[in-house]
């Protein structure tokens, strides 16, 4: 596999209650630390990427991440999932690859063989594995009978399917983009700091900018912004909390010194 400069890890599944926050918005928090901060030489392990919300936001979403991993970040990346919608995506985005875990399937009972094999998986087992946990008899034939019906009603949704909307390119506005946040500050360039100038009253000093203003521009500061919006204080050992505040400090010092070369 090669020396990686860092391993990301999107696995498992936990909320923060004494904050508010969902299982799943756990999980989005931890995925988009991982999409703004791995580069082509990281390696990424991500695990079930949008259970935690409905199917087609869920599989929406995994599709996204999966383009943007694959067609942005460009790092090593084993996604496993089981949206079989995605699989198709092999066909239209180089470097991806499909692989499954080997089930075999013995007078209609399934044995897992736990071995890797190539090309995707042709189905969940999911029904079979209720099935086996104890369900009751009416609830799982119930579940086959439903499970037949979902599929059909949902066979377009897929990758690979025609009428699967294209990419958007880099850019190009949404229509649904008020579901979004508004656009960060510009960072880099003379450009952005005459346009922030320009923006303000006369009698208004850079200095009185808004907090937000100031971090968007600030690279140092914007990095450690990021750090503390994945940081868990009450998860955290006081040997992990130090290293995350060196860092920080770190960080700080280095634009420091940036300032004092220019001057």
């Amino acid at each position: 596999m090669g020396i990686v400069d860092r391993v990301f890890t999107r696995v498992g599944a936990h909320d923060d209650l004494r904050r508010g926050r969902s299982t799943f918005m756990m999980e989005m928090i931890e995925v988009a630390h991982i999409l703004r901060r791995a580069t082509p030489r990281s390696l990424i392990l991500l695990d079930e990427v949008g259970r935690g919300t409905s199917t087609f936001d869920g599989l929406a979403i995994a599709w996204s991440v999966t383009e943007d991993i694959a067609k942005r970040v460009g790092a090593r990346t084993l996604f496993a999932t089981h949206y079989h919608q995605l699989t198709g995506l092999a066909d239209e985005v180089n470097g991806l690859v499909n692989i499954h875990v080997q089930v075999a399937d013995v007078n209609g009972e399934i044995r897992f063989l736990h071995t890797v094999a190539d090309g995707p998986c042709d189905d969940s087992y999911g029904v079979q594995v209720a099935a086996l946990a104890g369900l009751p008899a009416g609830v799982v034939e119930r579940a086959r009978d439903l499970l037949l019906f979902l599929e059909n009603q949902a066979q377009g949704a897929r990758a690979g399917s025609d009428g699967t909307p294209d990419s958007r390119a880099v850019g190009q506005s949404s229509l649904y983009g008020w579901m979004l946040r508004s656009p960060e500050v510009p960072t880099t360039g003379a450009a952005s700091s005459a346009s922030t100038a320009e923006s303000l009253p006369e009698d208004v000093e850079s200095s009185a900018l808004p907090t937000e203003v100031i971090v968007q521009e600030n690279p140092a500061l914007r990095e450690i912004a990021e750090r503390l919006e994945t940081l868990d204080p009450d998860s955290l050992t006081p040997r992990e909390a130090l290293e995350a505040l060196y860092a920080m400090q770190s960080a700080l010092a280095k634009t420091g010194e940036s300032k004092t070369v220019e001057d």
